[in-house]
């Protein structure tokens, strides 16, 4: 019962702090299960969002499912999905209607894009932290050469992220394991 009341907080904060949508939430889903509650480790998160990422749909239903799953079995996987979509139910059902009222508001205005810089730095560390396990994980190297051919790919030649995601993927499983462990 502690895992699922965990499981449940875990999201449940998240999914109220995670102003802006998916990507804002990854950082504090992170600081919950991996570092609040301990559900699982860091390495497990990272695989956890990078095959999040290369599927359809919202990436915070779909680490809320699986992590659920995983930790907590199907009461776990339903646990959690509940406690991700429950803060944004209440306050569309809550201020829907209050909104419409203040949309030309400064002081909404304002406090909209005073929340855009958090998100960014949030954004930058967990894009850093990725950068920090790739280098250990392949090498400067070959992590540079990946970072400038997603870059490149993706603002240049405007290809979904996903289509690079799933790409490597792909690669990755083809190519021999050079650590000779099997995993």
């Amino acid at each position: 019962m502690k895992i699922q009341i965990q499981l449940f907080k875990a999201f449940f904060v998240s999914g109220i702090l995670g102003f802006g949508g998916g990507p804002t939430i990854i950082p504090l889903l992170h600081k919950e299960v991996v570092e609040k509650y301990k559900l699982m480790t860091d390495d497990d998160f990272s695989d956890v969002l990078s095959i999040g990422n290369t599927l359809p749909g919202p990436i915070a239903t779909k680490m809320a499912g699986y992590i659920g799953y995983r930790i907590g079995g199907f009461l776990g996987l339903i646990n959690a999905l509940f406690a991700s979509v429950m803060p944004t139910v209440l306050l569309i059902i809550l201020l829907l209607n209050s909104l419409n009222q203040f949309s030309n508001s400064d002081f909404i205005n304002n406090m909209s894009n005073g929340v855009i810089p958090i998100v960014t730095v949030m954004m930058g560390i967990y894009a850093f932290d990725f950068l920090k396990k790739s280098h250990k994980a392949l090498g400067l190297k070959i992590s540079a050469i990946i970072f400038v051919f997603s870059f490149i790919t993706i603002v240049v030649f405007d290809l979904h992220p996903g289509i690079i995601i799933g790409s490597l993927l792909i690669l990755a499983l083809a190519l021999p394991n050079k650590g000779g462990k099997e995993q």
